[in-house]
């Protein structure tokens, strides 16, 4: 489940919030390396990664985006989606129709 989250009338530190669930911890670690093998290409820095370790809930701050990747559990016990619920949900179902990522909050049979 991914869903981005614009909550740059809620804080003047970040602008943006996406949230991922992965199934397993070496999914995770592929999710965090990915993102920032992509960013780094496009000149993006890396400004802090934690919970890597753990990697139940890794934490990636890119300056105006914060990646947060959960485990399910953490997912639900966090519930950005709802501690953030003033936030506009950015659809990105468009951007990620061709892979099998599922857009949290959207139907797909719709």
């Amino acid at each position: 489940d991914i869903v981005l989250l614009d909550i740059s009338k809620q804080t003047s530190i970040f602008d943006c919030f996406l949230i991922v669930t992965g199934t397993s911890r070496r999914q995770l670690h592929a999710i965090a390396e990915e993102i920032h093998r992509v960013l780094k290409a496009h000149g993006e820095t890396r400004l802090s990664v934690s919970g890597y370790d753990e990697s139940r809930w890794i934490a990636i701050d890119y300056g105006g985006i914060v990646i947060h990747l959960f485990d399910e559990e953490w997912r639900k016990f966090y519930d950005l989606e709802g501690l953030w619920a003033d936030s506009v949900r950015i659809d990105l179902s468009e951007t990620l129709k061709d892979t099998n990522a599922r857009v949290s909050g959207v139907d797909p049979n719709a």
